[in-house]
């Protein structure tokens, strides 16, 4: 599973002119599943989501997690991220999991998400959607939990 975390100080998800998921200071994280994830891979994601030392301390060091500041978490589906770009034009999809595995076990992070943390909103998943973002810093991290681990 594979998680592209984006420090924000405000982010939002629009479907059909309707605003589905926004927060203010936090994480934007699109999400990818490929084949063989499973529970075990959105769980660890979220762990290291949660506490990945991403946010300014006093000194302005990177020591603060999400969980630490209480910031919000928007989770976007976006099965792009598990493309094979190694060759060709056009990105290959084949290592992504099918849509209704994808589907699944975004749910399920997100379940564990607003579980473990109170500020958590969401994109839809195969919905177009149009995601807005002011990233912080800009701080982005690519955070990948292989099928395997």
């Amino acid at each position: 599973m594979i998680g592209l975390l984006q420090r924000v100080s405000e982010a939002q998800v629009v479907v059909e002119e309707e605003i589905v998921g926004q927060i203010g200071v936090g994480l934007l994280v699109l999400i990818g599943v490929e084949r063989g994830d499973g529970e075990a891979q959105a769980e660890r994601l979220l762990e290291r989501l949660l506490s990945y030392r991403v946010f300014p301390d006093v000194a302005g060091k990177m020591n603060r997690s999400l969980r630490d500041m209480g910031g919000g978490l928007l989770l976007v589906p976006q099965f792009t991220l598990a493309a094979d770009t190694r060759k060709g034009m056009r990105p290959s999809f084949t290592p992504a999991a099918p849509p209704a595995e994808g589907e699944r076990l975004f749910n399920v992070l997100t379940v564990l998400a607003r579980r473990q943390h109170t500020r958590v909103a969401t994109g839809r998943f195969g919905a177009h959607m149009q995601v807005s973002l002011i990233n912080d810093g800009p701080v982005t991290f690519w955070l990948r939990i292989p099928p395997d681990a």
